[in-house]
Formats: C-alpha cells, structure tokens, sequence
C-alpha cells in the first residue's frame, strides 16, 4: 500500500512500534516500510523488526514501524498484513496510477467547511483534472465514509422492522398463554378468594393481587429471553467481525414490555376474581 505523508493526518494509524514516516522520507521517496502485525509475527519471529529489511517486488525497504493488531473488519481487510510505504518511493517500483492497484485519494474538510461543500469543489476539480465537457457524465467517484455507516442503517432497520413483527407474534402468543394460566389459576383458588373475601379482603386487594403474579409472570418469561439475547450477542460478536452488544435501553424497553403485557393479559382474569361473590366461591367445588 502507496501513501503520502498526509494519509497520517487523515486515517487514525495506531502504530505500535517504531514510528510513521517523516514528511522528508515522503517527498524523497525513502525507501522505508510500516508493516502490519502478521507480517512481522511471521518474518521476524518475535524479534524487533524496527531498523531491519524486508523485499517487496525485488527492492529493499526499511522496517520504522509496525501496526498495532487490529484483526479484520466487516470487509475482510486488516491493516496486520498490510506494507505501507512512501507513494514517492511506490512510483519507483509499480505504476501507481494503474486501475489495478485500485488507487483513491483521501479528503478531508476544513473546519466550517460542509461535506456537500467538499463534494462540490472536489467534482469541480476531477472533471478539470479528467477534461470533461459539461454534458460528459462523471467518470469517478466521490465516495464518503458514512456512505457505508446508511447502507449498514437501512439493512439494520430492516431487521429491526422484522424483529419487531416476529416479536409482536411472540408477545401476542405470549400474552393468550399468560392470560390462560391465571384464568386456570383463578378456577383453581376459587375458594380461597371467596374466604379471602369472607374475612374482609376488598375487591381491589384480589385484583392487585392477581394482577402481580401476572406481571411477575411476565417479567419472569422477559428475563429469560434477555438472557438468551445476550448470550446470541456473545456469539454473534464471537462469529463476526462486528460488534454487538445489549443497551441498557433494550434491557429497560424489554423490561418495561413485560409489565405491560402481564398488566393487559391478567386483567380480565384478575377482575373475574375481584368479582367473584364470597358466597358461591366458598361453596364451589
């Protein structure tokens, strides 16, 4: 990989050892090297590789610098097998204008300068450079980081839309089983409510009463399913290259849920015995 000195200033390079090439070593064309962490893994064995030579394409380049391990990114690329070298000294060896070695130019905006500002002059400037005429379409591109950041957005959403209607499924089958179990539970303790209620228990204590085993219940069956996202999450980021991890939101939204769908799905069932007479339940059998 070809670079000016500049490519410094604009992409954050951790550098574990040694140091980037100096702006004179640049304009030179130094023959001087920055490798990745595998290559010097592998060279040098464990050794110090800093002040030490390496051949690429025949042409002997000093080691000043060595990458800090990074892995692979989403795109499969990794700066641990990268050479990063001087484009003054690359132009020596390679063709580096050559659509072959994929060449792009990195661009930053000044301070108060807009992205679409920057775009702008940037177009002004590659069609002068290309000889365009006015009704020449571009023959480039003007890609910008956040580009990939909306696509990763829209594929995401997506998901998120379909998580959503799957879990609404979930949460509708969900709340029919909630509701049959305290509706089941309510049958099964007819009599006791109608003691409960015989000593003196308001309707609104049975109520509350049942309305919490629903909502403990709920939260209950919640907990479990946020224990298994997060053991999903481990895995997926185990799996990928990405990252995943489960917000202190998603644990409150979840949380939150639960209560209202054992709040929705108990209260036909928690009214059904707050309404119950003390009498007729005492005599149910």
């Amino acid at each position: 990989m070809f670079a000016s000195y500049e490519y410094g200033s604009l992409r954050e390079l951790e550098i574990e050892n040694g140091r980037y090439f100096t702006e004179m070593e640049s304009h030179s064309g130094k023959n001087v090297a920055i490798i990745g962490s595998y290559i010097a893994e592998e060279l040098y064995q464990g050794a110090n590789p800093i002040n030490k030579k390496i051949k690429v394409n025949g042409r002997k380049l000093k080691v000043i610098g060595v990458f800090k391990k990074q892995g692979e990114d989403m795109f499969n690329n990794s700066m641990d097998q990268f050479v990063l070298i001087p484009v003054s000294f690359g132009k020596t060896m390679f063709d580096v204008e050559s659509d072959a070695l994929n060449p792009f130019i990195c661009v930053t905006a000044k301070e108060g300068i807009s992205v679409e500002q920057l775009k702008d002059e940037l177009a002004i400037i590659m069609r002068t450079i290309r000889r365009l005429k006015h009704v020449e379409e571009d023959d480039f591109a003007l890609n910008q980081a956040s580009m990939i950041a909306k696509g990763l957005d829209k594929i995401f959403g997506i998901i998120d839309l379909a998580g959503w209607i799957i879990g609404g499924f979930a949460i509708l089958v969900g709340g029919f089983g909630i509701a049959n179990i305290m509706f089941v539970s309510v049958k099964e303790r007819t009599r006791q409510i109608g003691i409960q209620k015989a000593i003196g228990a308001k309707s609104y204590l049975i109520l509350t009463q049942f309305l919490t085993e629903a909502v403990v219940l709920s939260l209950f069956g919640g907990l479990i399913g946020l224990l298994l996202v997060w053991i999903l999450t481990l895995i997926a980021s185990g799996l990928t290259p990405l990252s995943f991890a489960l917000s202190l939101q998603n644990i409150v939204s979840g949380t939150m849920i639960s209560v209202i769908i054992g709040i929705v799905s108990g209260f036909a069932p928690a009214r059904k015995a707050a309404n119950l007479d003390p009498v007729i339940a005492m005599n149910y059998v």
